[in-house]
């Protein structure tokens, strides 16, 4: 039994219950300052149950658990509706004393039953779920999950001519093709239950979802060579018809078609264009394009080398440059520096015995010669 706030006279005290159908609810009369009064409990018809420790009423469910100076406490087994109501601790003083215990029976409700307007739903469309659970008191409330998310229904509540309660939640939503498979449930709240819940799995049915592989080849498509594609499609129902087109054109007459799979063998550019896989189901229809483009027999051929041989060649022809430009940077620099020697030292010089010699010897001396005079005188 659960106990609520306690509820005190003026020297008297005891608690409000709570407790489940068909369970034991204590209701406890304490005294704060014993002065010898006589302590009795009443029901509440205020016929007496116990006064002091003698149980005059003729109920067995009611036995005494503790009796003292300061309390009379006693044990009510195997609840039921009827024993609602307001029971009475009285203390026997002048003038006398009550206090007051309410009894609150708790009836849990039934199993919860989810009901679906249709077993099997189509994407896009709605549907609807109704919970229902009925014989409890209070009324309780009922939670909806679709998988991890909380979703609202609306409630409604009807009460039972035996104060019992019929709820009703209904729920609606609309379906995707991600909803097949996922557990939706009818959660119930009540003080007298946890975790009470029914559950009911969503069937979707969908579209197909249609996806073009190319088996061959793993590179280009080239004149000459062969081409096979793949089809695959899934959906609920699964698709029983699959086709292929060619958009704007009929597939070529020699092209093989399998099942799912298109071959088309020695290809070349008059089988260029835009190939479709269909799928359909009593759901819908779908489709998957490959666009083919046939290349020249050898594209793609050798690349890799020629790009390999034109970086190769443009790497040396910077390398043969800068070494031609180093090479007449040297040569210009070595040029102008030799000069230079010849100018001070003047051409011719190199044989001369003395330096008078060397500048008569030298060509152009005789103006250097002047020159020198000039400069002496």
């Amino acid at each position: 039994a659960a106990q609520d706030i306690a509820v005190q006279g003026q020297n008297l005290v005891t608690d409000n219950i709570s407790v489940v159908e068909g369970e034991v609810a204590t209701i406890s009369c304490r005294v704060k300052n014993n002065d010898d009064s006589v302590i009795q409990l009443l029901n509440p018809n205020r016929q007496t149950i116990y006064f002091r420790d003698v149980r005059p009423l003729k109920d067995s469910r009611f036995q005494l658990v503790n009796f003292s100076d300061n309390e009379l406490r006693v044990s009510l087994s195997n609840v039921s509706l009827s024993d609602e109501g307001r029971y009475v601790c009285q203390l026997y003083t002048d003038p006398p004393q009550e206090a007051y215990a309410d009894i609150t029976v708790l009836v849990p409700p039934g199993n919860p039953i989810i009901e679906s307007r249709e077993d099997v739903v189509s994407e896009g469309n709605e549907t609807e779920l109704t919970c229902i659970t009925t014989g409890s008191k209070p009324a309780t409330s009922i939670r909806w999950m679709k998988g991890q998310v909380e979703l609202q229904g609306d409630l409604s509540v009807e009460e039972t001519n035996d104060r019992m309660f019929t709820v009703t939640s209904t729920l609606t939503i609309t379906v995707t093709k991600e909803d097949d498979g996922v557990p939706v449930a009818c959660i119930v709240d009540h003080p007298a239950v946890k975790d009470f819940q029914a559950q009911k799995y969503l069937e979707v049915q969908y579209k197909p979802e249609v996806k073009i592989f190319v088996e061959f080849p793993e590179g280009l498509t080239r004149e000459g060579e062969n081409l096979e594609l793949t089809c695959r499609a899934n959906g609920k129902p699964q698709p029983q018809q699959i086709s292929w087109v060619k958009l704007d054109d009929d597939v070529p007459s020699h092209a093989v078609i399998t099942g799912t799979d298109l071959l088309i063998e020695n290809l070349n550019k008059s089988y260029n264009g835009t190939y479709r896989c269909v799928a359909s189901n009593s759901v819908g229809e779908s489709y998957d394009d490959y666009i083919l483009y046939v290349f020249d027999s050898r594209a793609g051929e050798g690349a890799p080398q020629k790009m390999d041989h034109a970086v190769i060649g443009g790497v040396v022809a910077v390398v043969v440059f800068a070494m031609l430009c180093l090479l007449i940077i040297l040569g210009r620099s070595f040029a102008r520096h030799k000069g230079t020697y010849f100018t001070h030292e003047a051409k011719g010089a190199d044989d001369a015995a003395d330096a008078d010699t060397a500048i008569i010897n030298a060509e152009g001396g005789q103006n250097n010669s002047d020159e020198k005079k000039e400069y002496y005188i």
